[in-house]
């Protein structure tokens, strides 16, 4: 640490600096309007001070307990004259810190960064926020897309455990590894636990048809036929884009036959086979055909018919209901028969359908469509729309319900949750519980892996609903019974569970409290999104990647361009990290000047 009398030294030069720097511009001020000369030669100094780079001389006076000039924009020389006051009275007094004062600054920020690479692994070599992304189906999982990731700048490899199953999870974590172990880069696995997320659960199936369709140009000609693939087997079927027909009807596909039938409504279309190898066949369709069970098809050869087959099997597709503003429906317990005259829906946890009153809110996709409970009867809520986007909204089966309103008592680790954490036992680095509500949720979870003989794994604890933000001091000091451990701030659920005019506010005040507790944060939910999913970031996204440089991590999603959006990322953090470190102020050199 650099001694007072320097520290004291050093701002006395930049003072005179300033005041130079102020005076040398003395002939651009003569035209200034005289009630803004004040604020002009403010402005002067101020180009003046940030010609120099001041973050070495910043980071001694934190470390001194004093003001580090980061809020000094409008009043810059009493700014640097208070502070040089106050290093004149401490030299003069000879002042030291008092023993046994508690952290300095210096060991503050060793703790930090120290529990930062304990759960995170080893800083990155350009960088010191850590970036996380989700990853994909394990199908897209090879070693050229985490190679090109990493390549990037990822540091964690993030698997969200609530969808597929173990096999795709140890595919992902064993690729992953495997091509970071090739390229020698240093990277971490986290294990997403499903956690006692409320889901929709639709009651009905949706009707069973595909539908082919070619490509078409703007004025309706076809410009790429729809190719159908071709194959035996033993009922006539038909999957997404694949037909599969009995082998007797097999036997006279060759290039050049057609496969004939009426569609769902009653449309003559016509597949012509365009290839053959093998046991599959490509055919093409030049018209859209809606295929439905007891589809007649009729196979010809030099317009002759040569076999008859029906399709038996078509898959169910996806139901949905459709709703708008100010309809009612139901949410209804699975299993439970729903109320005559309503359109329903169902939700897999009936103990949170028990816990709602009159009057409480009920969200579902994320908040998209907004709900009241008006009514309730036994398995099921009457509910009343009261936000949906204009047009409606088709809320299908597998989307999130909040209940923002509602206390519920579900336990952390259901039967997906512990067949998740096993895994992440045997297989990962970290774990990240969601949906932690309270100190005592924390301790079950450390019981829980203590049990599994999984003390190394680092432990992510998700704030996700206004209960747990209120209870963070608790849920904090419950996490240091044990390390290493994190904060992650999930934005989603938290806006909608808070409302997303609390969300500044209450990320904010997350990213104070665990700076205090030196507990590293993950800023998480929708950073670059709509770059990782097209290509181009949005205006807004691009400066709330900016933001989170003040935490110690940030999450991606995933998306076909999430590689991108990672470049991307480390580009503005490498960038953002000379001007901010956590909630300071940091004045490089700018390189921008007065003529």
């Amino acid at each position: 640490m650099t001694s007072l009398h320097a520290l004291r030294d050093e701002l006395a030069a930049l003072e005179r600096a300033v005041v130079a720097a102020g005076a040398a511009h003395d002939p651009l001020l003569a035209n200034v309007d005289p009630r803004y000369l004040a604020s002009a030669r403010n402005f002067v100094e101020y180009v003046g001070l940030r010609q120099h780079d001041l973050r070495s001389l910043q980071r001694e006076l934190w470390a001194h307990g004093l003001s580090s000039l980061g809020r000094l924009e409008g009043h810059v020389r009493d700014a640097i004259g208070q502070v040089r006051a106050r290093l004149d009275d401490a030299v003069v007094r000879g002042d030291a810190p008092p023993a046994g004062a508690g952290l300095t600054w210096e060991d503050a920020q060793a703790r930090l960064h120290a529990n930062t690479q304990a759960l995170l692994g080893p800083r990155p070599s350009h960088r010191h926020v850590y970036v996380m992304v989700t990853a994909p189906a394990a199908v897209e999982v090879d070693a050229a897309w985490v190679e090109r990731l990493l390549a990037a700048g990822m540091n964690v490899l993030r698997i969200n455990a609530a969808h597929e199953d173990e096999a795709a999870w140890l595919r992902i974590a064993t690729t992953a590894r495997a091509a970071a172990a090739a390229r020698g880069a240093a990277l971490r696995i986290a294990v997403d636990l499903p956690g006692p997320k409320l889901r929709t659960v639709m009651l009905t199936d949706g009707p069973r048809v595909v539908r082919w369709k070619p490509t078409r140009d703007e004025l309706g000609r076809v410009t790429t036929p729809c190719a159908i693939t071709v194959q035996p087997g033993p009922i006539g079927a038909c999957v997404d884009h694949t037909l599969t027909m009995p082998v007797a009807a097999w036997a006279h596909v060759r290039p050049g036959a057609t496969l004939e039938f009426r569609d769902a409504r009653g449309k003559r279309r016509s597949l012509r086979i365009i290839s053959h190898a093998g046991d599959r066949a490509t055919a093409a369709l030049r018209a859209t055909a809606y295929v439905v069970p007891e589809t007649r098809v009729t196979v010809r050869w030099n317009g002759a018919p040569r076999a008859r087959f029906t399709i038996v099997d078509v898959p169910a597709r996806p139901a949905r209901l459709t709703i708008a503003r100010d309809d009612e429906l139901a949410l209804v317990a699975v299993g439970t028969p729903p109320p005559p005259g309503l359109p329903a829906i169902g939700c897999e946890v009936p103990a949170a359908l028990a816990r709602l009153e009159i009057g409480q809110r009920v969200l579902f996709d994320d908040g998209h469509l907004e709900t009241l409970v008006v009514g309730l009867g036994p398995g099921f809520a009457r509910l009343r729309v009261t936000h949906a986007p204009i047009g409606g909204l088709r809320l299908g089966g597998e989307k999130g319900i909040n209940l923002p309103d509602t206390e519920l008592d579900l336990p952390l680790l259901a039967e997906d949750d512990e067949r998740a954490l096993a895994f992440a036992a045997r297989h990962a680095d970290l774990v990240d519980a969601s949906f932690v509500r309270d100190a005592d949720d924390v301790r079950a979870l450390y019981a829980r892996l203590a049990a599994l003989g999984a003390d190394r794994l680092g432990v992510v604890l998700k704030i996700e609903t206004g209960g747990a933000f209120a209870c963070l001091p608790a849920i904090i000091l419950a996490a240091l019974e044990r390390a290493p451990v994190g904060v992650m701030i999930a934005r989603g659920d938290l806006a909608i569970e808070s409302g997303y005019q609390r969300l500044a506010e209450l990320q904010e005040e997350m990213l104070w409290l665990c700076e205090a507790a030196h507990v590293p944060v993950i800023w998480a939910t929708q950073v670059l999104d709509q770059l990782a999913r097209t290509g181009r970031p949005s205006r807004a996204e691009v400066t709330d990647a900016a933001m989170a440089v003040r935490a110690e991590c940030v999450m991606l999603n995933k998306g076909p361009y999430v590689a991108e959006a990672v470049a991307a990322l480390d580009d503005i953090l490498r960038r953002m990290e000379q001007h901010q470190y956590k909630k300071r102020s940091l004045y490089r050199r700018l390189h921008l000047a007065l003529p």
